[in-house]
């Protein structure tokens, strides 16, 4: 009887779910699957040979890729500090952390596009050093959106991590250091492998983050290093190309599963192996 009750009283939240986020995913990628009214993927076949929608495509990966990769090795030893770290300093750490997500993406873009500009501070220090004659441009280019993303997705990172390795116990560093490791060695054999479950979920929201961020390309890579994301907003606010973007957000969805899937099957594998 209690098992019915719990099944009913599901029915409200999976219906929300069902009609305001299946049902109009549903909705806008169907059409997406037929040309002239008969079942065709000419519109993805379209979407691949082109290759300015490619370079995009491309670009937008490259992006996701690098910055789960760079929060990763900025994260793991930032995170690390901070899970052995007494508790009051472990809490004011995680709030330091956390305090830039409180933060419009609006605001830490901005304040990104007066560190990189023309005039900005690293063109202005590099030329105070006589290191450059001219300033360099950092600003609207890859490279931006690269650091803005990283920047606006590392804390995800951290916070993951944190929350696995303050649970690791130290009886355990302590016994491989007394078998004759180093803490480095003890680190890599002991922490590392034992914080892989943070690290997956770290990855996926960063990667998940960077490939449909919006604001931060869009102010910091400008029109000429577009993305999946401002590529979506082009299409249907510009060209009223409903069915394109609708075309490029399945790809996004799909390109988000299976990397989700690769790291998933990849940890999966490190497991076995007992890494």
């Amino acid at each position: 009887m209690k098992k019915k009750w719990s099944y009913i009283l599901l029915i409200p939240g999976l219906s929300i779910i069902l009609f305001f986020l299946i049902f109009p995913i549903i909705n806008s990628i169907m059409p997406t699957f037929f040309t002239k009214g008969s079942l065709s993927l000419e519109q993805y076949n379209n979407f691949f040979r082109d290759k300015y929608f490619m370079q995009i495509f491309n670009r937008t990966l490259r992006i996701s890729l690098l910055s789960a990769l760079i929060c990763m090795i900025l994260g793991v030893p930032v995170a690390y500090f901070i899970s052995r770290s007494s508790k009051k300093l472990r809490g004011l750490l995680i709030a330091c952390t956390v305090f830039p997500m409180l933060t419009n993406s609006v605001v830490r873009a901005f304040a990104w596009m007066n560190i990189l500009g023309k005039n900005g501070m690293i063109n202005k220090v590099l030329m105070s050093f006589n290191i450059i004659d001219q300033p360099y441009k950092l600003l609207y280019t890859e490279f931006a959106i690269l650091v803005g993303t990283v920047y606006l997705f590392l804390p995800l990172m951290i916070v993951s991590l944190v929350g696995v390795m303050e649970n690791i116990d130290n009886d355990l560093l302590e016994a491989a250091e007394s078998l004759g490791a180093n803490r480095l060695k003890a680190f890599f054999k002991v922490v590392f492998p034992l914080s892989i479950p943070g690290l997956i979920v770290g990855t996926v929201l960063v990667f998940t983050g960077a490939l449909t961020a919006y604001t931060t390309p869009q102010l910091l890579g400008g029109n000429s290093n577009m993305v999946l994301a401002t590529l979506i907003y082009q299409k249907t606010m510009s060209l009223g190309d409903w069915n394109g973007a609708a075309v490029v957000s399945t790809v996004m969805i799909l390109t988000t599963l299976l990397v989700i899937g690769t790291i998933n099957k990849l940890a999966s594998r490190l497991n076995e192996r007992g890494v």
